[in-house]
């Protein structure tokens, strides 16, 4: 699926596929994506296991995508402890690929050679960044993909970069003086450093007018204050290491535009269950990668979908921005207890709303509520309470709640322990 097109590189946007209806940004996607599928699984026997018997010429409904079987970043490393180096799931050789990466876990990533392959163009555009801008590259070039995410996107803009990495503040404040950087991509925190080191020791970084930052949160009060205290437009995104840039901030600053590459779902944590709009769950990918077709990817990540399209013109739908991990496995009286078990007690009663189990610990032992939504039944907790036991082989008490109690954050496992 090839949906880029030449950046406009002195309009408001990269390129007009950022402007086009919704429906037919969505048209577009859902008819490629039973080609891509068919793709996916000749290149990537472990895509052929995960849609083994589905017939992919009917995918083509987000509600049929949706059917399909997540694939878990926390099942990576085991995937890929069993067959080197990628567990299968890469499309493309691993000796046509540029680079592999290396990600905490350990977790491998591939790098491959078409230009801009992280798709981080789009994002630095956004923030301000232009055709000739020199642009001074902080995230680190050791193993993990970040420096290479933002070099790529910034070469495919026509953007020389320093690759001064992480580190070394005192030597990349001489680099900046003498180099003079328009942009800086990093971290926002090592950002901060730079500028407030700078500032202390009468040093002229003034140069950097604008920034793309991620890897950590970005509040708006912090952009306020880069903004304020050192006349720097500084915009966030969201990429991951196994699928590349997601969702980017925009001059609207009204949550980040899903990228034009990927379908994004946001679904019931330990499920694939989608939410509606304005519920908080886990973010899962399915990006048009034919190197690396990840299908339906569960990126561990909590968000949401907001309701509209952006003021700033950008059709395409948007994030929340993150807002969590979704991952709430935890492990009471020695046994693990995991979301989907939560899920599973909700689907067997229709008539819960939102569920949180909140675990504590009282007289040296560790006790487990269930908070439900639901009308106070005492029959009805008491048929939770005996599905909670089955299904996770420990005793919980069941507490029921009015509609609307239980904050929309994406907590399905509330662990209130002090374990330290």
């Amino acid at each position: 699926m090839n949906l880029r097109s030449m950046p406009e590189s002195k309009g408001v946007f990269y390129d007009r596929l950022e402007v086009r209806s919704p429906k037919s940004r969505d048209k577009s996607m859902l008819t490629a994506l039973p080609g891509f599928l068919h793709q996916a699984i000749e290149g990537a026997p472990a895509v052929a296991r995960q849609l083994a018997g589905v017939d992919l010429d009917r995918i083509t409904s987000f509600e049929a995508l949706a059917s399909l079987p997540l694939l878990r970043k926390s099942e990576l490393i085991e995937r890929q402890r069993r067959a080197l180096p990628l567990g299968e799931l890469n499309g493309t050789p691993l000796e046509r690929l540029a680079k592999l990466f290396v990600s905490p876990g350990p977790i491998f990533e591939p790098e491959g050679t078409r230009p801009d392959y992280w798709r981080f163009a789009r994002a630095m555009f956004a923030a301000g960044i232009r055709t000739g801008d020199l642009v001074h590259n902080c995230f680190s070039y050791h193993l993990t993909p970040a420096g290479s995410m933002a070099e790529s996107g910034a070469r495919a803009l026509g953007c020389p970069v320093i690759p001064a990495g992480t580190g070394q503040t005192e030597k990349q404040l001489e680099v900046i003086e003498a180099l003079r950087p328009a942009a800086y991509v990093g971290t926002p925190s090592f950002l901060k450093i730079l500028l407030s080191r700078a500032r202390d020791e009468g040093r002229d970084v003034s140069s950097i007018k604008k920034a793309l930052v991620s890897a950590e949160a970005f509040p708006l009060a912090m952009a306020e204050e880069l903004e304020r205290e050192h006349g720097v437009l500084a915009y966030q995104c969201y990429a991951t290491a196994d699928v590349g840039l997601i969702a980017y901030e925009t001059p609207a600053r009204e949550g980040l535009v899903i990228d034009e590459e990927v379908i994004v779902e946001i679904v019931r944590p330990g499920t694939g269950e989608p939410l509606p709009m304005g519920e908080v769950g886990e973010v899962v990918v399915t990006a048009f990668n034919p190197d690396y077709p990840l299908v339906r990817f569960a990126t561990g990540d909590l968000s949401m979908m907001m309701p509209g399209p952006s003021p700033c013109g950008r059709t395409s739908r948007r994030l929340k921005g993150w807002l969590g991990r979704a991952d709430q496995t935890t492990k009471v009286k020695g046994i693990f207890v995991h979301p989907s078990q939560v899920a599973e007690v909700a689907a067997r009663h229709a008539e819960v709303g939102r569920l949180r189990l909140v675990v504590e610990r009282a007289d040296d032992r560790d006790r487990m509520t269930l908070h439900c939504e639901a009308a106070g039944d005492p029959a009805l907790a008491a048929a939770i309470a005996a599905s909670l036991q089955q299904v996770t082989g420990l005793h919980g008490e069941v507490l029921l709640v009015a509609s609307g109690a239980l904050a929309n954050d994406g907590k399905v496992i509330d662990d209130r322990r002090e374990l330290g």
